[in-house]
């Protein structure tokens, strides 16, 4: 959606909103959990996470839908001014974006502005990307949240506004961060054991989400198409992947959840290549019982098992 139809699209949206009677500034009654309202499913987990029973978490993105193109329900925007807390991620979603701006700029903190973000890859999937792609263009990655060590820095800045928001549940909120914090580096552990010694570090995968992962852990992604999921790819990229995926002797093609199989699959075929699931974990299926550690996890042993990992 153009910029000026989001945002005229927002303020209308927001006008609902406060005919409805939902406008911002509800204040919180005694005993009341602290209003937090996550962008996407990453961040609902670190702030439930570390929250715990204090606060209550609203993900403005529903399972089972991508959080690219989030367009908010008057609903959404009058959760949004509620909050006494919202963290979202700064160009990743313009409908929150713009929400934060109109109506929670002073109680919002972008997790963007806390850690370092990568340069966005090149985009492959339009016959202009040559010249306009992602990267000339100078625009930022989004998914930092697959590099554990990112995301603990997150859970900790999210501990310290929680703390600020509430100083009676401080020293609650920086305990439970420092407990997130030691499973994350779990994590990260384990993928830099499992993935020290393998026979391949080339990834091919559906779409370039997996830049921070790769980058942390010493691995090549080649991705068919840039930052969005659902772009199609030129024939011209086709042809690039599978010639790299056959140099690179690639026994696995990489799709996702939220995405269809069918341009993983057609490369595959090409190659002689299986299809297998990396999740990049921008939101679950709708009723998973699965988490953000428990899929990072289910990701390793994907990964493990088609770059012929030893451990």
């Amino acid at each position: 959606m153009p910029t000026r139809r989001l945002s005229a699209a927002l303020a209308a949206t927001i006008l609902l909103a406060g005919l409805a009677g939902c406008g911002a500034g509800n204040p919180r009654g005694p005993g009341e959990p602290i209003r937090v309202v996550a962008g996407f499913y990453p961040l609902q987990f670190v702030a439930e996470q570390v929250g715990g029973d204090r606060v209550d978490v609203k993900n403005l993105v529903q399972p089972g839908a991508e959080p690219h193109d989030l367009e908010l329900s008057p609903r959404q925007v009058a959760d949004v001014a509620d909050a006494d807390l919202v963290v979202f991620l700064g160009g990743f979603q313009p409908a929150v974006d713009q929400a934060v701006d109109l109506e929670a700029a002073g109680s919002a903190l972008d997790i963007g502005t806390v850690v370092t973000l990568l340069t966005a890859p090149a985009a492959h999937d339009r016959p202009d990307a040559a010249d306009e792609g992602e990267e000339a263009a100078g625009g930022k990655d989004p998914h930092l949240w697959l590099d554990p060590i990112r995301l603990a820095t997150v859970a900790d800045s999210v501990a310290h506004r929680l703390a600020e928001i509430d100083p009676a549940g401080a020293a609650g909120y920086r305990s439970r961060a420092v407990d997130l914090h030691t499973r994350l580096d779990r994590l990260d552990q384990d993928y830099r054991s499992t993935l020290a010694d393998c026979a391949r570090r080339e990834i091919v995968v559906n779409h370039a989400a997996f830049g921070y992962l790769a980058q942390r852990y010493r691995l090549d992604q080649i991705a068919i198409t840039g930052l969005q999921p659902d772009a199609e790819p030129t024939p011209q990229r086709l042809a690039e992947v599978a010639v790299q995926a056959r140099r690179h002797g690639a026994t696995t093609v990489f799709f996702e959840t939220l995405v269809s199989p069918a341009v993983a699959q057609a490369i595959a075929t090409e190659v002689g290549a299986r299809i297998a699931v990396l999740d990049p974990l921008e939101g679950l299926p709708t009723d998973s019982v699965e988490n953000y550690l428990s899929v990072m996890r289910t990701n390793l042993a994907a990964l493990s098992s088609a770059l012929g990992c030893t451990r």
